[in-house]
């Protein structure tokens, strides 16, 4: 049974304050070495760590739901409620000291996100949404996705390696940019797809396409954008869940766009 308003806000309230206390860690730990190797070019940092166990102990403590981190795993995320923590998005932005890096924290029921916190520490900005309710930056609510085109938008893209013949090519996402480019001159790469979910949910950004499958990187940003009234599938235009290998998030109009200019870049096994 999907749980009543009152008690999604006080477990909206409660992981709030779990990441405000947070923050002050995530800030210290600015351009932390890496602790942790991983796949590829990947690496986890001390503070990653850190602010996991951290964030897992006081969120099972104080709301007595089972929490799925990137870096210890943890609760099934199948389970029917499991809090989703990516405690360091945008690793390798804040290893090397740029300020793009986030928190992600969703709530998600039987595989649906119903609570999304993106939580920016270092510009001071703090996103929240709950199924049913506004998107709030700071408290502030903000206001739904108006259609827009492509054309008058900042689009978020995700990053690549050209040689890359994963899930998506490196040469299929080059073709994907290049259909993009010749809408859109205002193509952006952030460096973390948390960011890039939560512009989008806040208009900054009038979509983003992200070519991971992670669903601790997605899963906050989809309870954002769908709380602000964008769209959500993935980059075959299937409807985003907890199983998709990928994310098209745009505010309406710009999502028909885009998709049709990524469907235009034909099939990605086409490029391995």
């Amino acid at each position: 049974m999907s749980p009543e308003p009152q008690q999604l806000a006080e477990l909206l309230d409660t992981a709030a304050g779990v990441l405000e206390a947070a923050s002050a860690q995530f800030i210290a730990g600015h351009r932390a070495d890496s602790a942790v190797a991983k796949k590829g070019n990947d690496f986890a940092t001390e503070i990653d760590l850190a602010i996991e166990r951290r964030v897992v102990a006081e969120l099972t403590r104080l709301t007595g739901i089972g929490v799925h981190g990137e870096e210890f795993g943890g609760e099934s995320v199948e389970a029917e409620y499991v809090w989703l923590l990516d405690p360091v998005d945008g690793t390798f932005n804040y290893a090397a000291g740029s300020p793009m890096a986030a928190i992600l924290l969703s709530l998600l029921w039987e595989g649906k996100p119903l609570l999304g916190l993106t939580w920016l520490p270092f510009m001071g900005q703090r996103y929240t949404s709950m199924v049913g309710a506004p998107v709030r930056c700071n408290g502030e609510e903000l206001p739904r996705l108006a259609p827009t085109t492509l054309a008058e938008s900042i689009v978020g893209t995700g990053t690549f390696n050209i040689d890359s013949r994963g899930r998506f090519p490196g040469r299929y996402r080059v073709k994907v940019l290049e259909n993009l480019s010749r809408e859109c001159s205002r193509m952006r790469m952030h460096g973390s797809t948390g960011i890039d979910l939560a512009y989008v949910a806040a208009g900054i950004l009038g979509g983003a396409i992200s070519f991971g499958h992670h669903l601790w990187d997605h899963a906050a940003g989809v309870a954002l954008v769908r709380a602000a009234g964008g769209i959500v599938t993935d980059l075959a235009g299937e409807t985003w869940t907890a199983s998709s290998s990928s994310a098209l998030a745009a505010a309406p109009g710009v999502h028909e766009e885009i998709l049709a200019l990524v469907r235009a870049a034909g099939d990605p096994k086409d490029y391995l």
